[in-house]
């Protein structure tokens, strides 16, 4: 068939603004990022993990060339950063950051996503310091004092955590376990509501990360226990729970993820950039003043880690029967 001349014309700019479109998409892509990327932090403002994300996300800023925007999405267990991710596209432009409770909560009741299957992994950047904190005033001095009050009068005394499922709650629920006492739990949605609740009388003692560290090191609060493998520096004289006959420990790391299906170039620039961040010295900062530990791992090794995660929190769901109705 022959085409006109004038249909040639017409047909040609079409085909020119065509390429000229597939080609800047491409040299978009080649720049990325071109623009802001939004970091997810499944937590209430001011919580142990929201403090130390903010500055990560400093130092991810200064790491990509472009503005970082922490977004906080508080509640269920912390899995709303992983739910959003089900819905955002695959450019590298929404990141989550990923707590254990992502792997635990399919076990617990069901999920729109699968961990082994619905998130690219980046990079597992650290863990926390947990432990128990009463108030100053408190009338136990030390973990025993504690339990002989707790063994005297079952179903007394309430804890607050941040949140259901969450991994302070399921590691008192495994210390409960242990040690035959009887507590009842008061879910909140971060350290940053569970703190003040403890110190206006609402709950008798916090399964709480390092935030509530500025208050113990000011004298308000106490410890009665860590849930760290060995004694923290900050805190030597604080036992950790192995130290008192019960063998578990309780880090919980966390690290940083995409949406599935994304490019590999896209993939490349973000795991470099979250492991500049990881440590940069902003970032360092900010773990040392949560008495955590850099716990970095690249993507692949991190991916590996979710794998065995997830056959972890499958077994510890089991064991304490957590699984929802």
């Amino acid at each position: 068939m022959r085409v006109s001349t004038r249909s040639t014309r017409f047909i040609r700019p079409f085909a020119l603004l065509a390429l000229a479109l597939c080609a800047s998409a491409v040299a978009a892509e080649d720049k990325f990022p071109s623009g802001p990327v939004t970091l997810i932090v499944p937590y209430a403002p001011g919580g142990t993990t929201d403090v130390v994300a903010r500055q990560y996300a400093v130092a991810l800023q200064t790491a990509l060339g472009q503005s970082v925007v922490v977004e906080n999405r508080p509640g269920v267990s912390g899995t709303l950063g992983a739910q959003a991710l089900l819905r955002a596209k695959p450019d590298g432009y929404t990141l989550a950051m990923i707590p254990a409770t992502v792997f635990r909560q399919p076990f617990i009741q069901k999920t729109a996503y699968d961990p082994a299957s619905d998130f690219t992994y980046l990079a597992r950047i650290s863990g926390y310091t947990f432990g128990i904190v009463v108030r100053a005033d408190s009338p136990w001095q030390s973990w025993a004092d504690f339990l002989k009050s707790a063994r005297a009068d079952p179903g007394k005394y309430s804890y607050g955590s941040p949140g259901q499922f969450s991994t302070p709650h399921v590691t008192m629920l495994e210390i409960g376990a242990k040690t035959g006492i009887s507590l009842n739990a008061v879910p909140y949605k971060s350290d940053a509501e569970c703190i003040p609740a403890l110190l206006g009388g609402h709950v008798s003692m916090c399964a709480a990360g390092s935030s509530a560290g500025t208050l113990v090191d000011s004298g308000k609060l106490r410890w009665l226990n860590l849930w760290t493998e060995r004694r923290s520096t900050r805190w030597p004289d604080v036992p950790t729970l192995r130290e008192l006959g019960l063998d578990l420990v309780s880090a919980s790391p966390y690290g940083i993820a995409g949406p599935k299906g994304m490019k590999e170039p896209v993939v490349r620039v973000l795991e470099d950039a979250l492991h500049k961040a990881a440590v940069d010295p902003v970032h360092l900062a900010a773990l040392k003043r949560q008495d955590q530990a850099l716990m970095y791992m690249d993507g692949a090794a991190y991916k590996r880690f979710v794998a065995e995660q997830i056959s972890v929190e499958r077994a510890m769901v089991q064991r304490l029967g957590l699984k929802a109705d």
